[in-house]
């Protein structure tokens, strides 16, 4: 893969040393070279074996600083419940007309929520929302009876995790122009939720490795010994 000279020059001025999490985040800040404000990702090689359903980490987290970005929420709900959604900022609210739209290729959303009596319409749509991964889901607190909350909690930057095959948790922190101190806050609010849903089958060391990128950056190695904790900034 060919890579630009900006992305080579970035490259050049890293060294290959471990970080502490906020020397990662200030080396990404200092070394930002975009015309559009980069995103910072977050990968977690966690210690389990995804194989075994009693060591899949998954959860969300509203990460205190948001993610930078408003998603466009659609809602299925009906009656009461259409209203709730609209009155918290739904962008998009409705029932079986909206699952035709779908159906037929429209997908201009971001994040999408329905009411326990309205899967009836949305579990016909499992082909076309899964692979994209906006099915929703009782475990993601976006199939729930409380649709205000749920709509409030996407739009503030409610971020959903889960290992992948190879038990690695990929994840945003934020924009660039966050700064340090608060992409430093997401950080350790997300650290502290992934350690807490440790599975309790899960043996030997847990946090693996942890690394830092921008959306046009290199990879940095975060040394999480150098923090008082994995869940703490040093």
């Amino acid at each position: 893969m060919k890579r630009s000279k900006k992305y080579r020059q970035k490259v050049e001025n890293l060294d290959n040393q471990a970080k502490s999490p906020r020397k990662a985040l200030e080396w990404i800040c200092s070394n930002k070279s975009a015309s559009f404000d980069e995103t910072v990702d977050i990968v977690i090689n966690l210690g389990v074996d995804p194989r075994k359903a009693d060591q899949i980490v998954r959860g969300t987290i509203v990460l205190p600083n948001g993610t930078g970005k408003v998603p466009r929420v659609l809602v299925f709900a009906q009656g009461e419940k259409q209203k709730e959604a609209e009155q918290a900022g739904a962008d998009y609210v409705g029932g079986q007309d909206l699952a035709e739209k779908i159906s037929q290729g429209w997908l201009d959303f971001d994040v999408c929520i329905a009411a326990p009596d309205m899967m009836k319409h949305v579990g016909k749509l499992g082909k076309i929302l899964g692979p994209r991964k906006l099915m929703p889901n009782p475990k993601s607190g976006t199939v729930t009876m409380e649709i205000g909350k749920a709509v409030g909690d996407a739009k503030k930057g409610k971020v959903e995790y889960r290992t992948d095959k190879n038990g690695v948790v990929h994840s945003l922190l934020g924009k660039v122009s966050f700064g340090v101190d608060k992409l430093s806050e997401n950080y350790s609010a997300l650290m502290d939720t992934i350690l807490k849903a440790k599975p309790a089958a899960a043996k030997g060391r847990y946090i693996k490795g942890v690394y830092f990128s921008s959306t046009m950056g290199p990879s940095i190695k975060v040394d999480i010994t150098k923090s008082k904790d994995i869940g703490e900034v040093a």
